[in-house]
């Protein structure tokens, strides 16, 4: 054999080894093997490429928790936002309530209609963004959608219903509520 053989043989061999204070018996031998440099540096590099893949995991899982982020963040402000302009012309759709109810002492049909037709039309658009008029006489006062501004003891009630409205409120998408409706709360 050649030199060059009986190296690579030696290098394939395993090298044992008595480990006499370790073994509960002097007999025991423990086998151990000692790892050619090219070996420690393939598990060197294994132990980089792990920890290197763990950080390409960490900042995926990061990204995507942060695209969720910005998702729910433009919702709330897209919300925010909708319930801010509807907020600005609630005033104006009580002024047309309250022309319409006025119309109705007057003769003149034709403007009635037409207080009418502009209601609906804004009620439609209100519904259209999700905006729907909080439900208050018969119901049971809740102070996340209603405002009490009257209580009445009166037996012909339920304990805390509400008996009367005196301002319409909204709420946006059940979860928003632009403005609390003002009622008066028997018992």
């Amino acid at each position: 054999m050649s030199q060059v053989e009986t190296d690579k043989d030696k290098d394939k061999e395993e090298i044992k080894i008595d480990d006499m204070n370790e073994a509960e018996n002097p007999e025991d031998e423990v086998t151990k093997t000692v790892k050619k440099p090219e070996e420690a540096a393939v598990d060197v590099k294994d132990e980089e490429i792990k920890g290197l893949k763990n950080q390409i995991q960490r900042l995926a899982a990061e990204f995507d928790n942060y695209k969720k982020r910005t998702v729910k963040e433009k919702e709330r402000i897209y919300s925010a936002s909708i319930a801010d302009a509807v907020a600005c012309f609630l005033p104006v759709l009580d002024n047309v309530e309250r022309a319409l109810i006025a119309s109705e002492k007057s003769d003149d049909q034709c403007i009635r209609e037409g207080i009418q037709l502009i209601q609906r039309q804004m009620h439609d658009i209100l519904s259209n963004l999700g905006v729907e008029p909080i439900e208050t006489v018969g119901k049971t006062f809740n102070p996340g959608l209603h405002e009490a501004v009257m209580h009445i003891e009166d037996d012909a009630y339920g304990e805390n219903e509400i008996v009367e409205e005196f301002q319409k409120g909204y709420i946006y998408r059940d979860e928003l509520v632009i403005r609390h409706s003002v009622v008066k709360v028997a018992n």
